[in-house]
């Protein structure tokens, strides 16, 4: 491995000093240990490095980061994939154990979870819907109200500093509606650039395709507004693939994008809870909270988890918000 030329791709994207060495030690192991596994790919052996990094305690949010960024350096999409797979959304669990206990109080909380243990970080993607199902099942049965509350608060770390970008947009456009315009042409103009690059967008590759049946619905990376409710709709996890198949179950698997969810509709419908979702919808409602500084809600309109072809909500914007 050339450690240095890593580094420096490092410090071109403003990692700290202390980052770049952290980042580069652990893709140093990675890289040695690959070697010595001989006629293997980098992404089929991070299968095994994963496993010894949970065993050796090693299994970090920045060391599979590090091994993302170090899959993007070598252009090896596969490798990159692999390491998004299992640390995006990888908080989920954690949080909802957390969340119940700030909802309900502790004890509650560990008499509803009582001998369930939460699956470390570095899980394989398979093993996750089933780990979450007998969480949600519980929390459901004891508590119906306050699971949908606490899903609907969201199961991700998404920091107000993530959406400052956003909410500078919208203070300089002329209201939610140009401001749902310019959202749309700068995820066209971000998509065609990874398409061109030939680089991932997340997880999957952009097409003409691809570009243009994200153009020509108004509800994926925009919304429609209609009075003071946005109704917006996710791109497919895997749009290629969604348009190509005919299967209605093989494409609510492709659409579906929670890694505690998608292995479990391999087999057509999921036994996971469709109450879930609100977990999506407060993903999709955070950025409108951070630009007009309140809690607001968002509602679940259509699921993969309901046997519906597509993820769809309602963000209900302020009664306040002069639209």
């Amino acid at each position: 491995m050339d450690t240095i030329s890593f580094s420096n791709f490092l410090q071109e994207r403003k990692f700290s000093p202390q980052q770049v060495d952290e980042f580069t030690a652990i893709v140093a192991q990675f890289a040695d240990a690959l070697e010595r596994a001989g006629d293997v790919s980098a992404a089929e052996f991070f299968k095994s490095f994963s496993v010894q990094m949970i065993a050796e305690g090693k299994n970090t949010y920045d060391n599979y980061y590090a091994l993302l960024l170090y899959g993007r350096y070598l252009k090896d999409n596969d490798l990159a994939l692999a390491s998004l797979e299992l640390i995006d959304g990888g908080e989920a669990l954690d949080n909802l154990f957390r969340k119940t206990g700030d909802f309900l109080g502790e004890v509650r909380r560990d008499e509803i979870f009582h001998g369930l243990e939460v699956i470390p970080l570095g899980t394989p993607n398979v093993e996750k819907p089933a780990a979450m199902q007998v969480m949600i099942e519980r929390l459901e049965a004891a508590e119906p109200d306050a699971c949908k509350r606490i899903l609907a608060s969201g199961l991700r770390d998404l920091p107000d500093a993530y959406y400052q970008s956003a909410r500078q947009k919208f203070a300089e456009s002329g209201g939610v509606d140009e401001y749902l315009l310019q959202k749309k042409q700068d995820l066209l103009v971000e998509l065609e650039k990874i398409m061109n690059e030939g680089r991932l967008y997340f997880n999957q590759e952009i097409t003409p395709e691809v570009l243009e049946y994200v153009r020509n619905d108004p509800e994926i990376g925009q919304g429609v507004r209609v009075g003071n409710v946005i109704y917006e709709s996710k791109i497919p996890h895997m749009t290629r693939e969604f348009l190509a198949e005919t299967d209605e179950d093989k494409k609510r698997y492709l659409f579906c994008h929670c890694p505690w969810v998608k292995e479990s509709l391999k087999a057509g419908r999921s036994n996971l809870s469709p109450t879930f979702c609100n977990c999506s919808a407060a993903f999709h409602k955070r950025p409108w909270e951070v630009i007009f500084g309140q809690p607001i809600e968002a509602e679940v309109l259509e699921s993969v988890l309901q046997g519906d072809s597509r993820c769809r909500f309602a963000i209900h914007l302020p009664e306040i918000v002069n639209v």
